[in-house]
C-alpha cells in the first residue's frame, strides 16, 4: 500500500495518524516529488470511474492552468502526463493498494475504514 501526501497539507497529516491508528503499514511517498505512476493513475481511474475524482482541482496549480475550462478537452493520457510533470495536481492524500483493489483520493475517515475494512 503506498500513501501519497505533502507533508505541509494537514489533510494528509490526518489521514496518516488515522492510518497508524489503525495499524496499516504503508510505504510512505511525497507527491510533490514523487506524483503517482501512470500505472497506478489508470488504476486509481479505473476504481473512481472519473478522473476529476484523482484530480486536485482545489489547488493553486489547477486553477492557474485553468484546467477547470480545459479539462472536456483533454485525453486521460494528457492528465496524467500533467499529474506525472506537477504532483500537486493530484488529489491527496492518494493511497494506492493494487493488490487488494484499493484506490482513495482524498481523505474521509468513514469511507477510508469501510475501503480498507477497518
Amino acid at each position: 500500500m503506498i500513501f501519497y501526501g505533502y507533508n505541509k497539507c494537514s489533510t494528509c497529516r490526518d489521514a496518516s495518524k488515522w492510518l497508524l491508528f489503525q495499524g496499516i503499514t504503508v510505504v510512505s511517498k511525497e507527491i510533490r516529488e514523487t506524483p503517482p505512476s501512470r500505472e497506478e493513475l489508470q488504476f486509481a481511474l479505473e476504481q473512481t470511474g472519473d478522473v476529476r475524482k484523482i484530480l486536485n482541482s482545489s489547488g493553486v496549480e489547477y486553477r492557474a492552468m485553468g484546467l477547470k475550462d480545459r479539462l472536456a478537452s483533454l485525453t486521460t493520457d494528457e492528465i496524467f502526463t500533467l499529474i506525472q510533470e506537477n504532483g500537486n495536481l493530484c488529489k491527496r492524500p492518494f493511497l494506492i493498494d493494487q493488490v487488494n483493489g484499493v484506490a482513495l483520493a482524498g481523505f474521509k475517515a468513514d469511507k477510508w475504514a469501510k475501503a480498507l475494512s477497518c
